[in-house]
């Protein structure tokens, strides 16, 4: 159907979008060394066209300048694609040649790193330095201020710690500080003493898993993750933050969908701590590019957060080596509750130590994947993992909508994954 283009303009400025051209494949870079026959990872060439038109379909909303995509099956990559422009194609700084997206462009994870940050955590239990159930006071004294002294380990990483939320009346740039940050989080006042508040942590948990690793390690956490993860598992693009020189590797963030009504804004604000717009743009800063933020700003490819978690649902295990033990895995994925309203984001959540679980008879990862855990990342980031269906996955975006032309295309992304992946 012919729409003029005047009106197409209006929808794209209405939606915050980016104007996508009909033909996407000079967009589209695809790692031809990675992926593998469809047959050999026990698919149907038929099923990875249909999810894959999926994510076509997706990108076409305009929502999201730069989309990345990998998929395993049954251990083998059958998808390792991006599409879009890394860099460029927002209308405050377009470039007159953007720079196009590639498989190898690190994107940030935002919430989606908590995953990663609390496997650190699983690693030092598993390592003899702490007890999941011992109170985080008990090697962190100065955190049992304000009630928050019986918090154990295990309630921070499920989101039941008491102190989902830094003082909103600080400067935003506060977070660039770590001591000044922990000091705050000391000093904020549990919600319930007893830990049975579910009530989403964005960003202060990671900043206690980092202090929990530096006070019994010795090491940062960058440090520690390179030793325990990224360098075993041959990763080079996996840490929080990035390094000044690498700084312009980065695929940027964009504001993207409808403007948020007073209601939805307020919500979002509560949980993040600032607004979405504030968000996306304060990403793209140097300061928090080139900062430590365990809960929001691991730097990777789809393809090698999506190797971390292959790693998982093989039970700690990458290419004969054993990373985690299988009872580590095991305790980090089990439900630490069934699924109730959080008081953080007012959504229907069940969390594990470190992970969002999915559902049944429909759940964030698709229908029936009661079985599946991962975490979601600001705002439509997806890393998981699905013993059922034996896939591994990771979407990693840069478009920042809350309400948009993307709703009914990411339901249907992530249904065409789940349909077409099971056995």
């Amino acid at each position: 159907m012919y729409i003029p283009p005047y009106f197409k303009k209006k929808t794209r400025d209405f939606f915050r979008a980016i104007d996508v051209p009909e033909n996407l494949t000079p967009l589209i870079d695809i790692d031809d060394d990675s992926e593998v026959e469809a047959e050999q990872a026990g698919l149907s060439q038929s099923s990875v066209n249909t999810i894959w038109r999926s994510f076509e379909d997706f990108y076409r909303t305009g929502m999201h300048p730069a989309m990345s995509v990998c998929l395993r099956k049954n251990g083998k990559v059958v998808l390792n694609r991006s599409i879009g422009y890394a860099k460029g194609v927002d209308p405050v700084e377009a470039l007159e040649s953007p720079v196009p997206m590639t498989v190898d462009t690190p994107i940030c994870l935002y919430s989606a790193s908590k995953a990663v940050m609390a496997m650190l955590v699983h690693k030092l239990a598993e390592e003899g330095y702490v007890n999941l159930l011992n109170p985080v006071a008990y090697y962190l004294p100065e955190f049992g201020r304000f009630g928050k002294d019986k918090i154990s380990i295990f309630q921070m990483l499920s989101h039941r710690g008491g102190f989902p939320v830094i003082d909103a009346d600080v400067p935003l740039d506060t977070v660039f500080d770590r001591d000044a940050v922990l000091e705050l989080i000391y000093n904020t006042e549990s919600l319930c003493p007893e830990g049975r508040v579910q009530a989403y942590h964005a960003i202060t948990s990671g900043f206690i898993a980092d202090e929990l690793i530096r006070t019994i390690t010795g090491k940062t956490i960058n440090e520690y993750l390179f030793e325990k993860f990224a360098e075993p598992m041959g990763m080079t693009n996996f840490s929080f933050g990035v390094s000044k020189n690498n700084k312009a590797d980065v695929a940027r963030n964009y504001v993207s969908g409808m403007r948020n009504g007073k209601l939805i804004g307020n919500v979002l604000e509560k949980a993040l701590g600032v607004s979405i717009e504030e968000a996306a743009l304060l990403s793209n800063s140097d300061d928090f590019m080139t900062s430590v933020i365990p809960s929001a700003n691991l730097y990777t490819t789809a393809e090698e957060i999506g190797r971390f978690y292959q790693m998982l649902l093989d039970r700690g295990e990458y290419e004969g080596r054993q990373i985690l033990k299988p009872e580590t895995v095991d305790i980090a994925v089990k439900e630490a509750g069934k699924t109730r309203l959080d008081k953080g984001i007012f959504l229907p959540m069940r969390f594990s130590a470190g992970f969002m679980l999915g559902g049944k008879p429909a759940g964030m990862y698709g229908l029936d994947t009661h079985n599946a855990f991962g975490h979601l990342g600001f705002s439509n980031i997806f890393c998981w993992a699905d013993p059922q269906r034996n896939i591994s996955a990771a979407i990693l975006t840069t478009g920042k909508p809350v309400l948009g032309s993307h709703i009914l295309g990411l339901p249907k992304m992530m249904h065409a994954i789940s349909s077409e992946c099971l056995d």
